[in-house]
């Protein structure tokens, strides 16, 4: 496991359409895109005192955060993930979690968590007994990646944010989400070791700078 360098820039969707074409002539495609995008649906933890978010809000040096995910509606590929920050650097450690234990979890029937055997799942489990940590709220989002072999450079455009409150709801397409209110788009880059000149020239936008820019925090805005 490694820690990576992350950039996070609020951006407009006019400045989508400049990322795209700019990274297309020096990045490849992400090979897991279907037309260049996918979209992400996660579920993400807190407790009744919100101590995630406000942990986020109050920029704490070493914090985490839990959340189950998959890609394009399909439901047969969920990963939970624990993405760490430190000195501000990220660490990302995942997980596979079946169908079926993603269902119990927001059906509320944590038990099933600690039979897998998976040193993560039990993480989250302990982390939910003792911090009283539960599924909170719904993020979904539209996302074109961009890679560069380089620095293992990641360069993603985030938009179409939307939300859903009713947990219960995560696996489902009938699923009602909503938009926050002037939600941006988001421009990530993450990075091991350095990161590249040529990519630095190419994300690079005129009053752009660097945020701490989170869309669970953004979510949040409704409860």
């Amino acid at each position: 496991m490694k820690y990576r360098h992350e950039w996070k820039h609020e951006i407009s969707y006019g400045d989508i359409m400049i990322l795209r074409q700019r990274l297309s002539t020096v990045a490849k495609q992400d090979s897991h895109t279907i037309d260049g995008k996918y979209g992400i649906r996660s579920l993400y933890f807190d407790n009744s005192s919100d101590k995630v978010l406000r942990e986020k809000t109050d920029g704490v040096n070493l914090r985490e955060k839990f959340r189950i995910r998959f890609y394009n509606g399909d439901t047969s590929f969920i990963r939970l993930e624990k993405k760490s920050k430190a000195n501000g650097l990220c660490l990302k450690e995942s997980a596979a979690c079946t169908r079926e234990l993603a269902q119990a979890i927001v059906d509320g029937e944590y038990s099933l968590m600690m039979q897998r055997g998976e040193p993560l799942m039990e993480e989250l489990y302990s982390k939910m007994m003792s911090q009283g940590l539960r599924p909170k709220v719904i993020v979904d989002y539209t996302r074109e990646p961009f890679v560069f072999a380089p620095g293992n450079v990641r360069v993603t455009l985030d938009y179409n944010l939307r939300l859903g409150l009713q947990c219960t709801g995560f696996l489902r397409d009938d699923c009602v989400t909503v938009p926050p209110g002037g939600a941006p788009a988001v421009l990530e880059v993450k990075w091991d070791e350095y990161l590249p000149d040529i990519i630095r020239d190419v994300v690079q936008l005129r009053n752009c700078r660097t945020s701490a820019f989170s869309k669970y925090a953004v979510c949040r805005i409704y409860g």
